[in-house]
């Protein structure tokens, strides 16, 4: 071409066919390029996404479940002869699933005739109710009774047990409810607005003043 030299043209294709330069790579890159990773982080890696897995599982299946069921109450018998009669047949399927903060609770088999138990969610001592029972002995004509939505009831303590057991003294049988310390008015009240809805009253029949 004009203006170009014959030494020009000879060097350059030799410089338009020149390969790149290679990068260089030193010893510390080949090093870190051999080294496998530690089995401690390769078991880490795999454990944690497990186990998050497994958490959410069981987390799923706790919300699906519930609460755990509370155990069943075991209750022993008590003299109770007219626990089959109509008005225990009355009263037991008419009563409430709660009271107050008590819920109604599973009895062990054999449960008692005529008997039902609530319990608070957290456990502790139960309210149970025994229908069909004889005159209690301490109920006689000096008893005082105290009236509660339309029942009379009689109270008989146990300090001891921390407990108060009331017995329903005007009905066609005795109905005794016996409640912790600590329980409120709420189960006296609502179990004598089931016992006044479903049973007629009946004069009292105390016993004889003690000699």
């Amino acid at each position: 071409m004009p203006g170009t030299s014959p030494d020009e043209d000879a060097e350059a294709p030799a410089e338009a066919g020149k390969a790149p330069a290679a990068t260089e790579t030193t010893d510390d890159d080949a090093e870190t390029e051999r080294r496998p990773y530690s089995p401690a982080l390769i078991a880490t890696a795999v454990a944690l996404p497990v186990a998050l897995l497994v958490g959410v599982v069981v987390a799923a299946v706790i919300v699906l479940r519930g609460p755990a069921e509370p155990e069943p109450l075991a209750l022993g018998p008590v003299p109770a002869p007219a626990a089959d009669g109509p008005a225990c047949s009355a009263l037991l399927p008419a009563l409430p699933a709660e009271l107050g903060d008590f819920t109604r609770a599973t009895l062990v088999e054999p449960a008692p005739p005529a008997t039902a138990a609530w319990q608070r969610s957290g456990g502790g001592d139960p309210i149970v109710l025994r229908c069909g029972l004889d005159r209690p002995l301490e109920f006689n004509r000096a008893s005082p009774l105290q009236v509660v939505n339309g029942v009379q009831w009689f109270e008989v303590r146990d300090d001891t047990a921390g407990t108060a057991t009331w017995f329903a003294v005007d009905r066609e049988t005795y109905i005794a409810l016996t409640v912790p310390d600590g329980s409120g008015p709420t189960p006296l009240q609502v179990v004598s607005d089931t016992i006044t809805a479903h049973l007629p009253v009946q004069p009292i029949d105390p016993g004889e003043l003690p000699n």
